[in-house]
């Protein structure tokens, strides 16, 4: 057995998640992880690697690099608003996933104000401690540019810094009430549990109807969510997604959304909603 058979299991969480961390997608980082497998294998004897874990990261992050800079332009392009494809985790994953702040929706929601040079160093450094003498062989930069550009990223980051998480006590009752008044269609209900400055963004991606604008107002929140209730029958499920408790959206039994919610004073003042099929395609089955 090889060295990379060996301990590939216990590097191959790391690996996805540098991937998705930089691309905010689960098909690419699928891919990616796939992509570092193969080249590594065909690599032939790592003897000469010191850290396995690092080298495996640093070949992800080059093209999870390649990857984000063609995303980026077809985000150009992308129909309605656009969110980070949601990720299984905790006893919801069909895999073990490494799981930190840098992977909750918010924070990567908060990332994609980086550009790709930014991005990387701060997930290499930030989530996996990955030296920058080492990023910078995925930048073609100096340690001291990557460095730098981490820095910058910090910088941005704390300027518009991701809603602080609620308590878990706080946020699983919110949660709870919520469930129950969206699958009564309980306008009042709903209303009461809404910060009066709530927004609700839908990602349809063009594929399926969606809002090509966030609505803000909890009156128009809730306006929004019952019309849509009222048309099509739908019941809500608890799962653990990119870390934390959040909401499936399910029609006939068939998973047809996710919900990504923030909490803050007791009440909800973000609602996220994924329908895009397209990235929704990792929960099927599970």
């Amino acid at each position: 057995m090889s060295r990379l058979d060996d301990e590939w299991a216990e590097h191959r969480s790391a690996v996805f998640g540098a991937a998705y961390r930089i691309t905010g997608s689960v098909a690419d980082a699928e891919d990616i992880t796939q992509d570092v497998w193969l080249r590594a294998s065909a690599r032939g004897s790592l003897d000469d690697v010191r850290d396995l874990r690092a080298w495996l990261l640093t070949v992800a992050a080059r093209r999870a690099y390649d990857v984000l800079g063609s995303a980026r332009a077809r985000r150009v392009d992308y129909v309605g608003p656009w969110l980070p494809e949601p990720l299984l985790t905790g006893p919801d994953a069909a895999e073990p996933v490494l799981v930190d702040e840098t992977a909750g929706t918010a924070m990567l929601i908060v990332m994609e104000e980086l550009s790709p040079p930014e991005r990387v160093p701060f997930v290499l450094h930030q989530a996996f401690e990955v030296p920058y003498e080492q990023i910078a062989g995925v930048l073609g930069r100096s340690a001291a540019a990557c460095r730098q550009l981490a820095s910058r990223a910090r910088r941005k980051i704390a300027a518009a810094p991701p809603p602080r998480p609620a308590p878990a006590a706080e946020r699983d009752r919110v949660l709870a009430a919520f469930r129950s008044a969206y699958e009564r269609g309980d306008e009042a209900a709903l209303l009461a549990l809404l910060d009066p400055d709530a927004t609700y963004t839908t990602d349809g991606g063009g594929h399926v109807f969606a809002a090509r604008k966030v609505i803000a107002g909890a009156g128009r929140v809730v306006t929004a969510l019952v019309r849509v209730g009222a048309r099509k029958t739908l019941r809500l499920e608890y799962a653990e997604v990119n870390g934390r408790r959040e909401l499936l959206v399910l029609r006939d039994g068939r998973r047809v959304a996710v919900d990504t919610v923030e909490v803050e004073g007791g009440r909800v003042t973000a609602l996220r909603r994924v329908l895009n099929p397209e990235k929704l395609s990792s929960l099927r089955g599970v």
